[in-house]
């Protein structure tokens, strides 16, 4: 399995539950995307389910050697003990449901009504909870509050605010936080064996301690991207006409990963801006930026207009112009 860089204190707080026997049944795994939250959850149920069978794991922190038969079957797909819930294709086509439904939290009973195959132990690993349909946090709340003997449920959540209330009060929470530079360059050069040294370093700098974010950028001429940003944010937009041509460029479904980018970056490029602020100047941009978060979070939700969503988000980006300052170059 890939190696997780960074996170020691978490991986940390994870073994101490682990080797002491007494392993919390649930566990919340939060965080910024893209900084290997589906990764922590995978090699501890991993973990837990090698020990389990009895196997001397001879390996630090999360890690379970490749020869053992708990990885090689995790890494088929196929353990007996293990369930992983994520969106499903939709049928016919390539695109992911928009949700984790209640017919896969219910499929869970077929893991938990039969003896446990090769340990004690069964596991189940949501990516993500924040997934889930309404009905289908309901039924799984049901396996929370009443988990069978030996279970253990890793849920990743990028929102975890966003999640009932009874579901966060029956977790450990694990906040996991943006890698460092070391940790950031040590995974990208992990994922991307290819890449050279300038195209690491370049990646480090736009993934802003997410690996997972960098590896999605790859290829996007971020930098372009960022530059057009600036430029709004520098000297406003009084015609339309960045905010259109940055529109147009940004829609299609060929412009999707840019797109994707776009809703991360511009609203961190307000945020950043108003570091820089005090007074009203602040209070101006903090009020841009709550509108630009929102914006790309309803964006992503809903299935937005891409087009029409990145017209309005440039907009926002060109007030930094005129709300007391100047964004920072």
């Amino acid at each position: 399995m890939t190696p997780l860089y960074g996170h020691d204190t978490a991986v940390a707080a994870f073994r101490a539950g682990l080797d002491s026997g007494r392993l919390h049944h649930a566990w919340l795994v939060t965080g910024p995307a893209g900084i290997g939250k589906a990764l922590f959850a995978d090699k501890a149920a991993l973990r837990v389910l090698a020990q389990g069978a009895g196997a001397s794991v001879d390996a630090p922190g999360l890690d379970v050697p490749d020869s053992y038969p708990a990885a090689k079957l995790m890494a088929a797909g196929s353990h007996p003990d293990l369930m992983r819930l994520e969106r499903l294709t939709r049928e016919g086509g390539t695109d992911l449901a928009r949700n984790i439904t209640v017919d896969q939290v219910r499929g869970l009973q077929r893991l938990f009504s039969t003896t446990a195959s090769m340990s004690p132990w069964r596991a189940v690993v949501i990516d993500s909870i924040d997934d889930l349909e309404r009905n289908a946090a309901n039924a799984l709340l049901k396996n929370l509050e009443e988990p069978p003997p030996n279970s253990l449920f890793m849920l990743v959540s990028h929102a975890p605010e966003r999640l009932l209330p009874t579901i966060r009060s029956r977790c450990r929470i694990l906040r996991l936080s943006p890698l460092r530079s070391d940790a950031m360059a040590s995974a990208l050069r992990t994922a991307l064996p290819d890449a050279d040294a300038a195209e690491i370093e370049s990646l480090v700098e736009v993934g802003e301690g997410a690996p997972g974010r960098a590896i999605a950028f790859r290829g996007l001429d971020i930098a372009a991207l960022d530059e057009a940003m600036r430029a709004l944010a520098r000297e406003g937009d009084p015609t339309n006409h960045r905010r259109s041509a940055l529109a147009q460029s940004l829609s299609g479904k060929a412009a999707q990963a840019r797109y994707e980018a776009f809703l991360a970056r511009a609203p961190a490029l307000i945020v950043a801006t108003a570091r820089t602020r005090r007074g009203a100047a602040l209070a101006e941009a903090l009020a841009l930026w709550e509108r630009a978060s929102d914006l790309a979070s309803a964006a992503r939700r809903q299935s937005l207009d891409p087009q029409a969503v990145a017209f309005e988000l440039a907009g926002l980006l060109a007030g930094l112009a005129t709300t007391g300052g100047k964004a920072a170059a």
